[in-house]
Order: C-alpha cells, then structure tokens, then sequence
C-alpha cells in the first residue's frame, strides 16, 4: 500500500534525507517489479494470441489442401468421410474453428454424395433406356435370320448368314450383360436343360466357339430358371479366357461334382493374372461389391461384373485361380450348388438348348440325309450345336454347315394348281429355262480347281 503523501513529507522531514531516500528507493523498485510482471502477463497473452493464430492459419491449409481433397478421393473409390484424417492441432477440434471445418466437411460430402447417386441413377435410366431399345432392334434382326434360314436352304446362302446370325448373338449378349448390371432380367424362361447343353449354349455365344472343347457327356440338369442366367455366366468366362490367351491354344471345358453341387471348370493357356489383376478378378466375381456404372474405369470391363451379380442373384458362385489350370493359365470356376440342379427327365434326353430366335427343329422326312458326324469335343458351330440336332449338314469352306430343309406348315397355303386344271403350254419352258440358269451360274464353280 502507497502512503499518504502528507506522512511520507513529514517522514522525510523527521527522519533525514537519507532515510528518505531510502524509503523511496523501496517504493520505487516495488512499483517498477509490478509494472513488469504485468508486462510480461501481456506479453505471453500476447504470444498465445499469436500461436493461436498461426494454428488456425495451419488447420484452413489443412483443410483446403488435405482433407478436402481427401474426401474427394475417398467418395470416389468408395470410402466416406470417416476415412478422412482429422485436424492437424488436435486442440482445436473443439473450438468454434474446428467445428466450423467439420460443418464444411460435412456439407461438401452430402452434396458430392447426393450428385454421385444423381449421376449414378441417371446413367442407369440411360443404360436400361439404351439396352432396351437396342434389344429389341437385335431380337428382329435374329427373327429375320432365323426367318430366312428357315425358308431356304441353299448352302451358299446360309454360309453368307450364319455368321451374321452369329455375331447378332454375341451383341444379344452383351447387351444381356449390360442390362443385368442395372437390374435388368437376364432373358427368357427355359425348361430344365441338361448341364452339357448348357454349356454349350455359352459356347455358342462367343467369337473363339471352335477352341472351345467340351465334356461328351454330363448326368447332370439345370433347373430352368437358372439355365439362361448360367448360359450367361459361361459364355462371358469362356468369351474372357479365349480373349487372353493365343489363337491357336485350346479352352477346355471340365466338370467336376462335389459333395453339395457340381463344378464348371474352365481351363485357358494364356499368360496368368498378375496379383492386382486377379485380386480384383476375385472381388468383381463375388457379386458382394455394388456395381457403380459411374465409377467404372476406362474403358469399362463388364465381363466379371455381370458374371458376379449373376452370382449373386441366382445363387452360384464364380472364381478365378492360377495353381489348379491346366494349362498354365488361368482356371475360371462356376460352382453350381445342388439347390439350383434338376432331377434328369423320365425321357433318355432331353431337348437341347437354342438361341433366343432358333426354333426347335421340325422331324425330318423319311427320304435318306447325310449322316450326321459324331459329336465332337468342340462347339461344331455357333448356332447352338445345329450338327448334332439331327440336322442334315454339309462341309464348305473348313466348316460344317447345316442344311435347312423348307418346312411345310399347316397355316401356309400350297400353291398347287387343281388336278382338273390343265397346266399352261409354257410351263414346261419356264422350267427347262429355270434349270439350265442354274446348271449356268454353277459350272465355273464346279469346274474351278478346290
């Protein structure tokens, strides 16, 4: 405490000046030191201020260069805000600045995620809208193929439209590929097939049928729901492991039964998977990751999608593997559990498979045909196994070609003339004169060397 002013003169004056000056000396030095230490408590509020400063300056960096960017990152490989790191000053988490930064994060992954679903329905709606139309525009041009194969059968004339035919139904698939990834139906209802014809109905479907060898035989059946989306599956495997592996090698066909179901194993000889590759081979098979069209790399690959979300819908499962081939490739693998099987027919066997356009073949006449080869362990042709449906077939070109027969139908008229009708005097020239064209057309052909 300050004295009086009037007691500090009166000291001076009693006591000397000496004492006096002592006693100010006192004063003096007590009013210095507390002067300082206010000083020194600005000071560090001071340097708190400043720091404090510094950190919010460090945590908007932060902010704009790290996290945001990092939750961009992760809501496009498919993480969320969770897997964005916190604050870099852990003391602020809880101040106004860092909830602020927590606000910002979380209304930026509502909007990007919200435009990411936009984005995603949108491009399904297109898809499904693409794939419909186009479906449709393939189904009538398979109906006009099968239309004209059905009424002719010049040998020269289906050589010219099976591939045709054949390539309309390798987009068929794809498309069915395309659609099922956006939840589309797979295809038609089937009766129950046997697990052989349904394989072969996959390899009638791809480019690379004729290096595909099959099993003789199977004792097996599918049940007929599940025949078209298995159809599928092996055709896009198969259509995978000839596309990787050289020409000239083969894609074997196996079966295998197990203790609750049966194994299609399929056997290639191209170069493997490197650990990447066959890691997210393993996880597009498993159907247990959502399809995101819009988070597709380029350009897409839809192959193992659609064959995983067939897995997952219907019930089977598919994987890949590189110790158990053959051949040194890579073994694609279809387990088929016993739930989706059949009990074989009362008959010896069953109808084959066709395509979605071929139909089942009319009995032949009774006059004599070429006799139909055995079958071999490869896809003979595309046209779901033509030569071993009893159709009469031809050699031309290195292929075996069927021959379609003109069916007579009950709801066609016949064109022929009364039998009290007198046929016209020339009818026998136009004849004469359609026989000789032809005999014309063909002679350089036959005569030309083979």
């Amino acid at each position: 405490m300050l004295m009086n002013p009037l007691i500090l003169d009166l000291l001076l004056a009693g006591s000397g000046g000496a004492v006096g000056a002592g006693v100010l000396t006192l004063l003096s030095r007590k009013k210095v030191s507390e002067y300082r230490g206010r000083i020194a408590g600005l000071e560090a509020e001071a340097r708190a201020a400043m720091q404090q400063l510094a950190a919010q300056d460090e945590e908007a960096v932060h902010l704009a260069r790290g996290r945001l960017p990092a939750l961009i990152y992760a809501l496009q490989h498919g993480g969320d805000l969770a897997s964005v790191s916190g604050p870099r000053h852990r003391q602020l988490a809880e101040t106004n600045t860092g909830l602020a930064h927590e606000l910002v994060l979380q209304q930026v992954n509502d909007l990007a995620s919200t435009a990411a679903e936009q984005a995603e329905q949108a491009a399904r709606s297109a898809v499904r809208a693409v794939t419909s139309s186009m479906q449709a525009l393939v189904n009538e041009l398979q109906a006009a193929n099968t239309h004209l194969l059905d009424r002719e059968h010049d040998a020269t004339l289906l050589g010219l439209v099976q591939p045709i035919d054949h390539a309309a139904s390798q987009l068929a698939r794809r498309l069915q590929i395309l659609g099922v990834l956006v939840g589309m139906w797979p295809g038609r209802q089937r009766d129950d097939a046997s697990l052989l014809d349904t394989v072969r109905g996959g390899v009638s479907r791809i480019r690379d049928f004729s290096r595909v060898r099959v099993p003789h035989e199977s004792p097996y059946y599918v049940a007929g729901r599940y025949v078209e989306p298995l159809v599928l599956a092996v055709a896009e495997l198969l259509d995978n492991a000839a596309r990787h592996s050289a020409p000239t090698t083969p894609v074997e066909v196996s079966f295998l039964q197990a203790h609750n179901g049966v194994s299609i194993a399929i056997h290639d000889a191209g170069p493997g998977l490197r650990p990447e590759a066959r890691e997210e081979a393993a996880r597009r098979l498993s159907g247990q990751h959502p399809v995101r069209l819009t988070e597709l790399r380029h350009p897409p690959s839809f192959g193992h999608l659609g064959v995983g979300a067939l897995a997952d819908r219907y019930g089977f499962r598919a994987m890949v593997d590189e110790e158990h081939s053959v051949h040194g490739g890579v073994r694609a693998t279809l387990f088929v559990p016993s739930a989706l099987l059949a009990s074989p027919p009362a008959a010896a066997s069953s109808p084959p498979l066709h395509s979605e356009h071929t139909p089942s073949p009319a009995p032949l006449p009774a006059e004599p045909t070429t006799p139909v080869p055995e079958a071999p362990t490869w896809a003979p042709h595309p046209q779901e196994y033509p030569a071993q449906q009893q159709y009469p077939v031809e050699e031309k070109d290195g292929l075996i070609l069927p021959v379609r027969r003109r069916r007579s139908s009950a709801h066609e008229p016949r064109h022929s003339r009364p039998a009290t009708e007198t046929p016209s005097p020339d009818s026998g020239t136009a004849l004469a004169a359609f026989i000789h064209a032809t005999q014309s057309a063909r002679a350089p052909e036959e005569e030309s060397p083979s």
